[in-house]
């Protein structure tokens, strides 16, 4: 019988009361992995649905709607004492469905230790053998474009249909109240800062940027604590005003609530343009080292993306960033002219 013949049976059969959704890989992938909780939702309007993943991004989905209990995974301390005592939870909860959209070895390990009665993953993951449905997970290239949401999406497609690719969070209305006094007058938004060198637009890059602004506009940098100081540098290097450093004093959900209402968002291929999708907030995205047909691109309706017009041998150098540009001249970033970005934030 074919698999998604069988899957169908599945669905029948089972009521999927309890679902657990794990995805414990960084800000950005959290983030495109709730198009799944928001059909998993709509499909089963009943189930007690909860996310497992990791420290650091569960702030994301404070007040979610939708989502029973977030169980949060510290890897930054006694790891595997922590392992362990989540999966002593899951296994005592005895799931109906598991759906592990992570592909790397201990949520593969969570889910075959889980006592599940079905689980789903890509075929990536170590322990997809021992999955009760696999997924292909194919990176998507100029000929066979698909975003990452609808890869995830793939791994519940014949159990509560297709779902919509955009991704949603839910800032309450304490976040809004909390950057309501940056408002009153049109501003744009920029998230200047990556964990990797060459997905991130580099600073004189973003002050040629930020002189070339029209002076009506309001200027804010956000990002984390540690964005904190290359905003500060920023801000000192070009001579603007009415700019200011909000790295480190937002949540994300505040950050997202701030992007919201901004005229314009300008972030680099990275967590906060996922952040203005799961919005809807207008963004302009810089890729550099990294393109858009890899599938993760903007999804907001109103979004921009901005790259290097030379036909660049070396570009794409990966899937992720380096921590230095391979070939020492970095043309990918330092080619794009100011003036592209300028456009956008004309464009209606």
């Amino acid at each position: 019988m074919d698999r998604n013949v069988n899957f169908a049976c599945h669905q029948i059969s089972y009521k999927f009361e309890k679902i657990l959704v794990i995805q414990t890989a960084s800000i950005g992938d959290v983030i495109l992995a709730t198009p799944v909780i928001e059909q998993l939702h709509l499909r089963f309007p009943e189930a007690r649905i909860d996310f497992l993943l990791k420290k650091g991004t569960h702030s994301l989905f404070d007040g979610h709607p939708f989502l029973n209990e977030v169980i949060v995974w510290d890897k930054s301390k006694n790891k595997y004492l922590s392992f362990f005592r989540i999966l002593k939870k899951i296994r005592q909860r005895r799931y109906n469905l598991i759906i592990n959209i992570h592909r790397f070895f201990t949520s593969g390990l969570t889910v075959f230790l889980s006592k599940a009665e079905t689980t789903v993953g890509f075929d990536k993951n170590p322990f997809s053998w021992f999955y009760t449905y696999k997924v292909k997970h194919e990176i998507g290239s100029k000929e066979n474009f698909m975003h990452e949401t609808m890869r995830n999406l793939l791994l519940i497609r014949e159990l509560a249909g297709q779902g919509q690719m955009r991704p949603r969070l839910y800032p309450t209305e304490s976040d809004y109240e909390a950057v309501r006094s940056y408002g009153g007058t049109e501003f744009i938004t920029i998230s200047p800062a990556s964990i990797w060198f060459t997905k991130q637009f580099p600073k004189d890059q973003w002050v040629k940027f930020i002189k070339a602004v029209d002076c009506n506009y309001s200027i804010y940098l956000i990002g984390g604590k540690d964005d904190r100081q290359l905003c500060d540098e920023i801000i000192n290097e070009s001579g603007k005003t009415r700019i200011q450093n909000l790295a480190g004093k937002l949540t994300f959900l505040q950050s997202l609530a701030l992007m919201k209402d901004a005229a314009m968002n300008y972030v680099n291929d990275s967590a906060p343009m996922h952040l203005a999708s799961a919005i809807n907030a207008p963004v302009t995205v810089v890729f550099c080292s990294t393109v858009p047909y890899f599938g993760f691109g903007p999804l907001s309706e109103r979004s921009f993306i901005v790259e290097t017009g030379e036909n660049l041998a070396c570009r794409p150098c990966g899937l992720h960033g380096r921590k230095a540009c391979p070939e020492k001249h970095f043309k990918c970033a330092l080619t794009i002219d100011t003036e592209q970005l300028i456009q956008t934030l004309k464009a209606k």
